[in-house]
């Protein structure tokens, strides 16, 4: 028999694909981390704090509100005056091309040389006083800017907009200066408009830096909090103070998130915790559980479920209205729980909230919440059987996260009234996600190749396909795997072994006898075709029932886990009945024992070591002459101790306590099969009443 500690033999490839599997983990859990600083609280005026104390972990100014900045920028702007460079050559340019148009054809509209003057006198003042696109101006009006900086020739001068002509409002001036002593409609027919054109240009660089200058006047802060200093504690009422303090906080924190620095920081203490937290886990399946360590289905299964959740956990958080307490961590520890095993799926699910947690600014109350919740669901669902177990676990998920926060609300509150109700929400919603634990194993079934007790409860069901088709066609195995399902299962019981799946690989292991069922004796009715074969023959067809039936398992996609028990319930025996009689012939000669040896494997777990001895033990027990307490006492000993002296369980995890517990539930269970019922009395004498009747 096999010790509990897996012998370990190093293999390159499992140690490489083990440290794949670590950096693939860190990688992609660092990857989804967010590293800009996030204010992970949710809070709003006249509203309760509902996470714990917080403290200032730095110093940092108190933010004044936007609307009261707002004031103050408004009022500070109505001494803002932008810049405009009022250009030397427009005008000259403008009256120069406008006397030689006068020249060469106005003439002929106003010979009058006055009107001549007149028009260059009035465009002269006007490029003086500046002109301006007509949106432009609008613009400024709209600003209730009031006054521009006019630069000229180096020098500054203020003026008020109103003194400030726009094209429009230039050709109106023209045409309108002196209606009397100029004729309105022959200024009209000079087309004065070619000689109006904006001379005002807008000098941005000068704008913004005075604009600049006047808003650095306005203090964006009016307090200041320092280090270490107390902000809020729970259940305290959130005034408009506090308010402010939380939102400069939070305000800091993304200024603090922005820096280069800042995020290789981050970064660097990110990989280093998830880099900590994986090794830990794994330094754990190497020490305790080696079997899973080396398994590439149990180590690809956990590590799928504790990247999964890190990086549920991350999209959530970078998204301030979803909550993370909707997210079903439970479901981790039950899925590990139904695959592997209770320890196990602690350790996992301490380690995925650990990951979790680095997500939140606040992680001691969801630390506290999530490893009770995993608790309580690794106790409520040891195992999966039944959907409405499944439901039950889900309510007292939900249950103990509502009365643990419940408790925590008392501890840090004094007014009931103060009470969240929006958590308990999101427990509810958290317990009918939790439901979908059902077709998630289905999944990690099909995709990692492990066997939940619901599937090997619906492949025990004798309704099904293959067991309907062995009670035809192979009545006696069908019913000889019934009764060994009961005895394995009793005794897979007493040992604290899987009886589930004892009984499951109980139904199936003899399904390869369908295929040829005259040639095994519980199906033959006074026929026996082995007369008609030497004895290496129905050695040979014997032996088949074992490749016969992994290959109707293969057929009807029988998991691996109920093949195992097909190739393992005779081990490396030999078929002794006809191993035996023929070297009883022939004396002399040197038997091959190959020819009628199964392949084997012999038994490598509990399970398969109970199936082998029960198979054993039911099926001879069937030849007894007669069943008292110390015939089947002495068969079931000399079975099994035959078989451990054969060395048949020396690959297996089972003990010789385990065995001598078996025996002990074989021989009671064989007793009460084949108890011998009282013979009724016959009556000898009727009387004379009853033989006239």
């Amino acid at each position: 028999m096999k010790s509990f500690r897996t012998e370990r033999q190093f293999s390159y490839k499992k140690f490489l694909y083990q440290c794949g599997i670590f950096l693939a983990a860190v990688v992609l859990i660092v990857y989804f981390l967010p590293r800009e600083g996030q204010f992970n609280y949710q809070f709003d005026i006249n509203k309760p704090w509902k996470y714990g104390l917080l403290q200032a972990s730095f110093d940092f100014p108190i933010y004044k509100g936007e609307d009261e900045v707002k004031r103050e920028q408004d009022s500070i702007m109505k001494n803002y005056h932008p810049y405009f460079q009022l250009s030397e050559t427009v005008a000259d340019q403008v009256i120069s091309q406008f006397e030689s148009d006068y020249n060469r054809q106005l003439r002929q509209v106003i010979p009058d040389p006055t009107y001549s003057h007149h028009i260059e006198r009035m465009l002269r003042t006007i490029y003086e006083k500046g002109v301006m696109p007509v949106e432009q101006l609008a613009q400024l009006r709209k600003d209730s800017i009031l006054s521009i900086q006019i630069v000229y020739k180096n020098t500054s001068i203020l003026q008020s907009i109103s003194e400030i002509y726009s094209t429009k409002q230039a050709y109106e001036a023209l045409i309108n200066s002196d209606t009397v002593h100029y004729s309105k409609n022959l200024l009209q027919r000079c087309n004065l408009n070619n000689y109006l054109t904006t001379n005002l240009i807008y000098d941005a660089n000068k704008s913004e830096s005075a604009k600049k200058d006047l808003l650095s006047s306005v203090s964006w802060a009016n307090g200041f909090v320092m280090n270490g200093q107390k902000i809020i504690d729970r259940g305290e009422i959130i005034n408009r103070q506090t308010y402010n303090i939380l939102k400069s906080l939070e305000k800091e924190w993304d200024k603090r998130s922005e820096t280069v620095t800042e995020k290789r920081l981050t970064l660097l203490g990110q990989i280093l915790f998830v880099s900590i937290l994986i090794g830990c886990f794994m330094g754990y399946l190497a020490l305790f559980r080696y079997d899973y360590y080396q398994k590439k289905g149990c180590l690809s299964v956990l590590f799928f479920l504790i990247i999964f959740f890190p990086v549920v956990s991350a999209v959530m958080v970078s998204h301030p209205f979803m909550s993370i307490y909707i997210v079903p961590f439970s479901m981790l520890p039950m899925i590990v729980r139904i695959f592997l095993d209770s320890r196990t799926a602690f350790m996992a699910h301490i380690i995925t909230i650990l990951l979790c947690s680095i997500c939140l600014r606040s992680p001691h109350e969801f630390i506290l919440l999530q490893s009770v919740a995993g608790m309580v669901s690794i106790y409520s669902l040891r195992e999966l059987s039944q959907r409405s177990q499944l439901l039950r676990s889900a309510l007292i998920v939900v249950a103990s996260y509502a009365l643990l926060y419940f408790a925590l609300d008392l501890i840090h509150v004094n007014d009931l009234s103060q009470l969240s109700t929006s958590m308990y929400i999101n427990f509810v919603i958290n317990g009918i996600l939790l439901l979908f634990t059902y077709p998630l194993l289905f999944i990690l079934e099909k995709t990692f190749g492990f066997t939940s007790n619901v599937t090997l409860v619906e492949l025990s069901n004798i309704n099904n396909k293959l067991m309907r088709e062995m009670s035809e066609v192979a009545p006696g195995t069908f019913n000889h795997s019934l009764q060994l399902a009961n005895l394995a299962a009793a005794a897979a019981n007493r040992i604290d072994a899987n009886s589930q799946l004892v009984r499951t690989g109980a139904m199936y292991h003899d399904i390869g006898k369908m295929l040829n069922p005259a040639f095994f004796t519980e199906n033959q009715s006074g026929v026996n075709p082995h007369d008609q074969l030497s004895y290496k023959q129905s050695a040979q067809i014997v032996i088949s029932h074992v490749t016969d039936g992994l290959k109707l398992a293969d057929k009807n996609n029988l998991p691996q886990v109920i093949k195992d028990f097909i190739r393992t319930h005779h081990g490396k025996g030999l078929t002794k009945y006809f191993y035996i009689s023929y070297q009883n012939e022939h004396p002399d000669e040197e038997v091959d024992k190959e020819a009628f040896r199964y392949p084997g494997p012999n038994p490598f777990t509990k399970e398969q070591a109970i199936l082998m001895m029960a198979d054993s033990v039911e099926a001879a027990s069937r030849s007894l002459h007669e069943y008292t307490e110390e015939s089947i006492s002495n068969l079931v000993d000399k079975i099994i101790d035959a078989q451990v002296q054969e060395g048949y369980f020396k690959e297996c995890p089972i003990t010789f306590k385990d065995i001598a517990a078996v025996k002990s539930v074989f021989k009671e269970k064989l007793k009460t099969m084949y108890h011998t019922r009282i013979s009724y009395p016959e009556l000898k004498n009727a009387p004379a009443s009853e033989d006239k009747k």
